[in-house]
């Protein structure tokens, strides 16, 4: 990982990397690839503690997805009209119907890829908060355990009782990426890695 861009650290006030120290060591530049599925950042300008974002991953852009849709539907329409041309009344209609079906398809699997995760680890608290449903884990950073199950399979944070998945959209690779992330994030919050 890299420290943050000397932009950041103008902006924000930050001091200079310092080699071992907690900015070099967890933050990432901001002025990376915006279609990461794991987006990490300083949280504030104060430069302490980070957030995650996490995304599923998405094989399409809109565009394509639009384009998609638009080569289905048309390949369709064409039968159809063959059809109709050929003397099925019907084709038509079964072609609305079914260009009907593949946009509720398409859009349904577009919303899908619209969840995800934001993990803010700071000095004074651990939070994970999802897109639907809102805040479902705070614990104070020193308590919070990481737990790895299944060889990096599942990934949870646990606290007082409470435990909560994280990354389950996220592919073998990108969870390994997500647990040595999250090790690093709770060991430096926490004051573990002095």
């Amino acid at each position: 990982m890299h420290a943050p861009s000397r932009l950041v650290r103008d902006q924000c006030n930050l001091p200079p990397p310092v080699l071992g120290g907690y900015h070099l060591t967890v933050f990432r530049s901001p002025d990376r690839v915006a279609d990461d599925m794991i987006e990490v950042m300083p949280s504030s300008c104060a430069g302490h503690g980070a957030q995650l974002r996490l995304r599923p991953p998405r094989a399409l852009t809109c565009r394509q997805f639009v384009m998609l849709f638009v080569a289905l539907s048309g390949a369709m329409w064409v039968v159809a009209v063959l059809g109709w041309w050929g003397g099925n009344a019907f084709a038509p209609a079964f072609a609305l119907l079914h260009s009907a079906i593949v946009a509720a398809a398409l859009r349904a699997s577009w919303r899908s890829g619209e969840r995800g995760e934001e993990i803010r680890i700071g000095p004074d608290a651990v939070e994970v908060v999802t897109s639907g449903g809102g805040m479902v884990f705070h614990a104070h950073p020193y308590w919070v355990r990481l737990g790895i199950e299944r060889g990096g399979e599942r990934i949870s944070l646990a606290s007082s009782g409470r435990q909560v998945r994280v990354g389950d959209f996220l592919g073998p690779a990108e969870r390994r990426q997500l647990a040595d992330t999250l090790q690093d994030l709770l060991a430096a919050a926490s004051g573990r890695n002095r």
